[in-house]
């Protein structure tokens, strides 16, 4: 039976497809025996003396009685498997190093649910990588921060293709941000892909009082408020009505302004701006009262 191997060493041989595999046999302490080479299935690569096989992508790097080192160009996966060192001593020292072939994902695709969201909806997307050796790791960010979603394997003869899926309620401050799916692979760096998300938003209000600048609004003097909305779609409806009242007769509005030239008490109570868009209507309010 062939010895332990003690005198021989090896080593395991990871490469990406495509790319060269270099395999060594090494003698520890040569005494001149014959150093070969098998493949998988157990055929002659190479000896000293004929080199059997005919496959071209097989070539000798070095030869020597302490080295034998053969390298393989364009490996693909049906290159994978055991590889025989064998030393002709009596009795014959055998040792086996394994060839792994790693395959990247041919390509990575974000698929979302719907194109366009609207804000406290929650969107699906998926993410694939396609036909990876080993499967591939899928993780998620939405703009710098990692999300977890749920991944699913599926296996063609010897590849693997990954499919992770991504539940994410989207608010407004989602609008324009990316999401990015990313993969953990051991023949790729830095492959991701990404698509920008777009929330459709009801309208922010806000009022803010032009004048008097600081200070009371004391009776007799003007007043003047001015309404800001933004949304998405940008709000196109806007008014303003007075909560509960009706809006005084010398109350001028024009656009997002309201002005009272000449303040007096009756005109005390809430000043309401509302406005609208496909999504909702928002409004903000201000309450008056004259000094």
């Amino acid at each position: 039976p062939p010895g332990d191997g003690q005198n021989l060493v090896t080593e395991d041989v990871t490469v990406v497809e495509g790319d060269v595999a270099t395999i060594s046999c090494r003698v520890k302490n040569s005494d001149d025996s014959v150093i070969q080479l098998l493949n998988p299935n157990r055929q002659t690569i190479y000896s000293p003396d004929f080199r059997p096989l005919k496959d071209s992508r097989f070539q000798l790097v070095n030869f020597s009685n302490s080295e034998l080192r053969v390298s393989l160009t364009n490996v693909s996966v049906s290159d994978e498997g055991r590889y025989f060192c064998q030393l002709y001593t009596d009795p014959p020292q055998e040792i086996y190093t394994t060839v792994t072939v790693l395959v990247p994902p041919r390509n990575l695709v974000i698929d979302i649910q719907k194109e366009i969201a609207v804000e406290g909806e929650e969107i699906e997307l998926n993410c694939t990588a396609m036909a990876s050796r080993p499967a591939t790791t899928i993780r998620w960010f939405k703009g710098n921060k990692e999300l977890t979603g749920k991944s699913e394997v599926e296996q063609w003869s010897d590849m693997y293709t990954v499919t992770s899926q991504l539940l994410l309620k989207v608010g407004r401050e989602d609008d324009g941000v990316p999401v990015i799916c990313l993969v953990d692979h051991p023949a790729v760096k830095d492959l991701q892909t990404q698509r920008y998300l777009e929330v459709m938003y009801k309208p922010q209000v806000r009022v803010s009082q032009n004048y008097p600048v600081q200070g009371l609004t004391r009776e007799g003097e003007p007043l003047e408020l001015t309404c800001a909305a933004f949304g998405k779609p940008q709000p196109t409806d806007m008014r303003w009505l007075r909560v509960d009242d009706e809006m005084p007769q010398h109350v001028v509005v024009s656009g997002s302004n309201l002005l009272i030239s000449n303040l007096n008490k009756t005109d005390n109570g809430t000043y309401r701006c509302e406005a609208s868009n496909a999504v909702g209507k928002s409004h903000a309010d201000y309450m008056l009262f004259v000094y």
